[in-house]
């Protein structure tokens, strides 16, 4: 991980190590954030099957893949310059109108301007990320939009919904998801970023539209088993209205686990004052191959919200103790 600082941070101007960030939305940039204290060489692959307000708008008006998440996880790496915050700000500034603009963030805009005069997804969001002066590459999931499709028991009654908007508010028990189309073409950006990774880390996030869809694109899945880096799953802090509403820490891990049996875990993040039961806990962590690392991660008095220094103490420990092999073999404490 390089040279460290007197305080155990990397020296400025080491690149440290090279991290593949997974998700999407408010969840993926949370990690990015921590990430950035620890290394500057971060990959950030963004699920690409938002459907709702501006990235929605812009998908269905323009056939271009959502561009809302790409946006978040760009301004989340942005240079803590005036420059960077500047041109951050100006991103995630969205328009208030009484016309067809209004809610639009800028940032999207920006993008997709890119990529029609380039003709690239992959360079439009290099070029926006130079703007940025961003700590980091950000790429999309699949090289075209995706579409989330779901099985809910809603009190015993089977039915099926489709479109991120719609799956991350259901009203009933998610029991499995797919993705339409169910094999789609990926840049090759992202599996050369695993393919050479030191850590891959997945979540926090929506549960089932922002994690767990990029375990169902079989080239991502193959390249995540295939990988020799080390892997690291981080929970959230509390349930998703709609999404998540019943499920535990342990439930979380399990059914990542359904939906990609064969992937292997090194380690586990978690909030302790939010599991609800550890031993559950442990038994999941230890069936997909994990240690569990029990630290505060959350803010202060609101614990639905990761603390970006205190996620990358959690992150560099973790990191350096699966390495290192330290602690307990199972489990191990703040």
């Amino acid at each position: 991980m390089g040279l460290l600082d007197e305080e155990g941070w990397p020296k400025r101007g080491e690149t440290g190590a090279r991290v593949v960030a997974f998700g999407g939305g408010h969840g993926l940039s949370a990690t990015l954030r921590a990430l950035r204290h620890i290394t500057h060489n971060l990959t950030a692959v963004v699920t690409v099957a938002d459907d709702g307000g501006s990235s929605g708008r812009l998908r269905d008006e323009m056939d271009v893949l959502p561009p809302g998440d790409l946006r978040m996880a760009l301004s989340a790496l942005c240079d803590e310059s005036e420059w960077g915050l500047t041109w951050r700000d100006v991103l995630q500034h969205r328009f208030k109108t009484d016309g067809s603009l209004d809610n639009h963030a800028l940032g999207n805009l920006l993008i997709v301007a890119l990529w029609q005069l380039l003709e690239d997804q992959v360079s439009g969001l290099d070029w926006v990320a130079r703007l940025l002066g961003a700590h980091g590459r950000v790429l999309p999931m699949a090289a075209v939009p995706l579409q989330i499709e779901a099985d809910l028991d809603c009190a015993g009654q089977k039915r099926t919904i489709r479109g991120q908007a719609q799956v991350a508010k259901a009203a009933g028990k998610v029991e499995h998801i797919r993705l339409i189309p169910n094999n789609p073409p990926v840049v090759p950006e992202v599996l050369e970023a695993i393919e050479q990774a030191d850590w891959v880390v997945l979540g926090p996030g929506s549960w089932y539209t922002s994690v767990l869809p990029h375990l169902l694109v079989s080239d991502i899945h193959e390249a995540l088993v295939r990988t020799p880096a080390r892997r690291a799953l981080i929970l959230n802090l509390s349930t998703q209205v709609g999404e998540t509403d019943e499920m535990s820490s342990a439930d979380h891990v399990r059914v990542l686990a359904e939906h990609a049996p064969d992937l292997a875990l090194d380690v586990i993040i978690a909030e302790p004052a939010v599991v609800d039961d550890i031993d559950e806990l442990e038994e999941a962590a230890r069936k997909v191959g994990a240690r569990l690392l029990l630290r505060q991660v959350s803010m202060g008095g609101n614990r639905a919200l990761h603390d970006p220094l205190r996620l990358a103490a959690a992150l560099r420990d973790a990191f350096e103790g699966v390495l290192g092999q330290v602690g307990h073999p199972e489990t191990w404490l703040a």
